[in-house]
């Protein structure tokens, strides 16, 4: 076997695989965004917004909780073997949604899908981060997280148009067993990455180490680890609103299913575009600029949508907030990979990535229950709001990380910190760098 080797131009060719496979993965997620809520309103009858979203409530608590035990069963299980565990609950799902006689079966869909997003998805993200090493994180984050979110705008867009010419079903899910299968294959060729862990952790410079991270830690009390947790859920709950309430939301207006298809397409295509810019970006930035602005402009947009009703100006909104996407999708996970140690890394990365596939769940039940409660434009007005104020949280909470002078971090530049903590800079840095172990230095929180 050759000897292992960080980097990703070491690596390139599983990493190439890696990223072929996972935008089948984002392909599989794609086959709904268009067409699902229609399906639940012509075919199944349904009226009740809360009941339509029934099916992303599910989709992303079965996701949440696949993330963390990805995370937890990593290192005990291997990565290729999750990778391969999660194809297999995959397999069934457009078989499923071409044959549902009744909601119940795209219920049961989407528990399958949940499982093999988590699981297929957060084992392609970890692989990769173990390829390339410490340097090129962001990098690695913006071409992984690009190639599933292009593959979802695809099928986003090509599912939309299927339905147009040819009804909402047989076709539109013909595509997805095309997806399931290759996926399945692919993923027979991937090598696991256990030996470039070991090595990175032979690699890396001794440091003292603390507790190691509890569940608390990564999710609130850890200040950059609980200010990207909350970030990635509220990200994830405004995202599930648009998946579920804007095909609806459109068709109210009267777009056509073409429209919808491409609105609903513009928005991932441009969030993984964009990645390709803000991944490299991650490495070189401070993180939390790069979150709180990314947020921010979210917000913003989804606010800006309660006013207009021109297509146009649709598309351009659902471009802009595609781009705030962007800015913090690639970052979410590098910054998790950067501020928990070595041997926690994959349970880290599972933890926020429950937190974030759990924001599926909250934001469907909100925003089901707002619109039934008070239309659709109260819903939106809501989420957009949560979404402004997750962006002030990182402003208040994050810290950049300081770079003393001399020391060479890998993927920091920014060597700014708040006022409060300039004088106790190397202090900062030192208990950033390590497992999180409380108090805190004075000045910081």
């Amino acid at each position: 076997m050759a000897i292992p080797q960080l980097g990703l131009r070491e690596n390139w060719h599983q990493f190439a695989l890696l990223v072929l496979i996972n935008a089948f993965v984002g392909g599989m997620v794609g086959l709904e965004r268009s067409i699902l809520p229609r399906l639940a309103e012509q075919e199944f009858h349904l009226v009740a917004r809360s009941a339509i979203l029934s099916f992303i409530v599910v989709f992303g608590l079965t996701k949440a909780v696949a993330n963390y035990y990805a995370g937890a069963w990593a290192n005990k299980i291997g990565r290729k073997n999750l990778l391969l565990i999660g194809w297999l609950f995959g397999l069934p799902v457009p078989l499923l949604l071409l044959w549902a006689p009744t909601w119940g079966w795209v219920i049961a869909a989407n528990v399958l899908l949940g499982l093999n997003q988590g699981l297929a998805w957060s084992s392609t993200v970890v692989m990769k981060i173990d390829l390339v090493g410490p340097k090129q994180r962001g990098l690695a984050m913006g071409l992984n997280e690009s190639a599933g979110y292009l593959a979802v705008a695809a099928t986003a867009f090509a599912s939309g148009w299927l339905a147009t010419e040819y009804g909402l079903r047989p076709y539109p899910f013909y595509l997805g067993i095309g997806l399931a299968v290759l996926g399945l294959l692919g993923s027979l060729l991937v090598r696991d990455t256990r030996h470039h862990v070991a090595l990175e952790a032979a690699q890396a410079p001794a440091v003292p180490t603390g507790p190691p991270l509890s569940f608390w830690d990564v999710t609130w009390r850890h200040p950059n680890l609980g200010s990207v947790t909350q970030a990635g859920l509220v990200n994830n709950l405004n995202d599930g609103m648009v998946w579920g309430l804007l095909p609806l939301l459109l068709a109210s207006k009267g777009f056509t299913l073409t429209q919808i298809g491409t609105v609903a397409a513009v928005y991932p295509a441009v969030w993984g575009l964009g990645q390709l810019v803000t991944g490299p970006l991650a490495d070189r930035l401070c993180k939390k600029d790069l979150l709180f602005w990314g947020m921010l402009l979210q917000g913003a947009v989804l606010l800006a949508m309660l006013f207009t009703s021109s297509y146009p100006v649709f598309l351009l909104l659902a471009a802009l907030l595609g781009a705030g996407t962007a800015l913090v999708y690639p970052t979410f996970l590098a910054a998790v990979a950067e501020y928990a140690p070595l041997p926690q890394r994959a349970h880290s990365v599972g933890i926020f990535r429950f937190w974030r596939d759990a924001g599926y769940s909250i934001g469907a039940l909100l925003t089901g229950l707002l619109a039934d409660a008070f239309g659709l434009g109260a819903a939106l007005a809501a989420i957009g709001g949560m979404t402004v104020l997750s962006a002030l949280v990182i402003r208040r909470r994050m810290y950049c990380l300081p770079v003393p002078e001399g020391l060479d971090t890998p993927g920091v530049t920014c060597i700014r910190s708040s006022p409060t903590s300039r004088g106790n800079s190397t202090l900062l840095y030192r208990w950033l760098s390590r497992p999180y172990s409380p108090p805190l230095p004075s000045g910081v929180g």
